[in-house]
């Protein structure tokens, strides 16, 4: 892998990582594009810490407000919602565990990749067709997005997408669907890091300088899209994105079928 490599592919994963069109997605195909050769899903899980960081950065307030009120009686609704994000990491982590194998085979399967965008197109274009009640999250919502967020590990499948999705579908208010999208990033994509911990230590020592940029890079990319997503959702454009995962998943199956 090239710095040139890193950083294209950093910016994928930055941009795509919350705008609802599956960065594992993206980066299986532009690796399939560039011939870029790894072994395993390392790369993939480094440059996640990048989005991680990002909305660490974004959300810095209310993640504040979320750790006090494990000591702080007044913040009701914040201890709820360390709740609702638990019981929204638990289908990913069971999926993670069951179906490891499976899971890691697909990051080699760009046409597969390029179907799960199909679908992913599919999965956002459907929120068109339900009415918005603008409910606030609750146990059943979260664990509805919890699902969704499990379905993502795939690539190809969105994160975002399907999470927010899921909470639309659900009657969540979109901007809160999408807040709570980026909160249930934290856990997931940490518990990811901490899931691939052995093959990261074990990283050629020639790579470090490459897969950092990689990081550095996706970390500025994700502060730009969680504007991007949050904005977007706000003047229900959402669905635009559905158009894209078609014409995404399209151009994959023509390069790779």
């Amino acid at each position: 892998m090239s710095y040139l490599d890193a950083a294209i592919l950093g910016i994928l994963q930055g941009l795509t990582e919350f705008l609802p069109v599956s960065s594992s997605g993206h980066l299986v195909l532009a690796q399939a594009i560039l011939k870029v050769k790894q072994s395993g899903v390392s790369f993939e899980v480094l440059v996640h810490l990048g989005s991680l960081l990002a909305v660490l950065v974004y959300f810095r307030r209310r993640i504040v407000l979320l750790i006090k009120s494990l000591w702080t009686k007044d913040l009701v609704r914040e201890r709820k919602m360390i709740l609702f994000l638990a019981v929204g990491t638990v289908p990913a982590v069971l999926a993670a565990l069951l179906f490891k194998d499976f899971f890691e085979q697909a990051f080699s399967r760009p046409v597969m990749t390029s179907f799960m965008l199909l679908a992913t197109g599919l999965i956002l274009l459907s929120t068109g067709l339900f009415r918005k009640m603008g409910k606030s999250v609750s146990l059943p919502s979260a664990l509805t997005m919890g699902v969704g967020q499990a379905l993502a590990i795939l690539p190809g499948i969105s994160r975002s997408g399907t999470t927010i999705s899921a909470g639309m579908i659900a009657g969540v208010e979109p901007s809160e669907a999408a807040e709570f999208s980026f909160l249930l990033a934290i856990p997931a994509i940490f518990g990811a890091v901490v899931f691939k911990v052995d093959d990261l230590v074990s990283i050629d020592a020639a790579l470090w300088g490459q897969y950092l940029t990689g990081v550095v890079i996706t970390f500025a990319a994700s502060i730009f899209a969680v504007y991007a997503v949050l904005a977007t959702v706000k003047k229900g454009k959402f669905v635009y994105f559905g158009y894209y995962c078609l014409a995404a998943g399209g151009l994959g199956l023509y390069l790779f079928l």
